[in-house]
């Protein structure tokens, strides 16, 4: 399928086929897939969980309020945000970056290039990403209105606006998985309604991660998608300047 043929075909589906099991490597493959998609200075905090046992499936159904969709679901697909790694993804980032540096660009430029990655990675990153209740977010703000003051800078530094980052790029992976996902003739549903703390413990997953999105995953039936699309008219969401 094209691309436009893709996003005209994919569709939350509410309902699949119970008797159509899915190639778990080809999803796992369309898990790898959105590994590509980007993320805010290519930080990558965030994980999935690809379940396939049923007695995980069984407890998800209860976590997922009991939908159709998860019920009849083959595979499900939880996708997570994990902030808490933010000083091991930024020295990762370091390390493959310097080596970067060395084997790309000229040899006078090297030391150059390389102060500016460690200032990037080595600083900058864990700062906007640390957090203390607040606290250090805080003086982030502050200190972004004062140099703001005398020259452009990004002012959205809160421990808050971070953790929306986070999740903004996390999100990115997940619509790149499903669209993987409707190219391999398989059908999904991204769920916001779910008990987290169920979810959490179905799958032990550590307290300080947070739940992105959660995406059931089969082959739809008929009844699987609710009707026609509704999306609101182009001209009120697009505006040219």
């Amino acid at each position: 399928m094209s691309l436009n043929e893709i996003l005209e075909h994919r569709r939350a589906i509410r309902h699949f086929d119970e008797n159509k099991p899915l190639d778990t490597e080809r999803v796992k493959e369309c898990l790898r897939m959105a590994t590509l998609a980007p993320t805010s200075s290519n930080m990558q905090l965030w994980e999935c969980y690809h379940i396939t046992d049923q007695a995980v499936k069984d407890k998800l159904t209860i976590a997922l309020l009991g939908q159709k969709t998860a019920r009849t679901a083959q595979e499900i697909v939880v996708f997570v945000t994990r902030q808490d790694k933010y000083k091991e993804h930024a020295k990762a980032n370091l390390d493959f970056e310097l080596g970067n540096i060395k084997r790309n660009s000229p040899a006078e430029t090297h030391e150059r290039r390389s102060k500016v990655v460690y200032q990037y990675y080595g600083k900058l990153m864990p700062f906007v990403y640390s957090r203390c209740f607040g606290g250090i977010g805080a003086f982030r703000k502050l200190l972004a209105q004062v140099i703001g003051m005398f020259r452009p800078i990004i002012r959205q530094v809160s421990e808050q606006d971070m953790r929306v980052v986070t999740h903004k790029s996390c999100a990115l992976a997940v619509q790149t998985f499903m669209l993987g996902m409707a190219e391999a003739g398989y059908d999904t549903c991204p769920l916001e309604g779910f008990d987290s703390k169920l979810v959490k413990k179905a799958l032990s997953l550590p307290y300080n991660c947070e739940i992105n999105m959660i995406i059931t995953c089969g082959i739809r039936v008929p009844d699987g998608v609710h009707g026609d699309r509704f999306r609101l008219p182009f001209d009120e969401v697009y505006h040219r300047i």
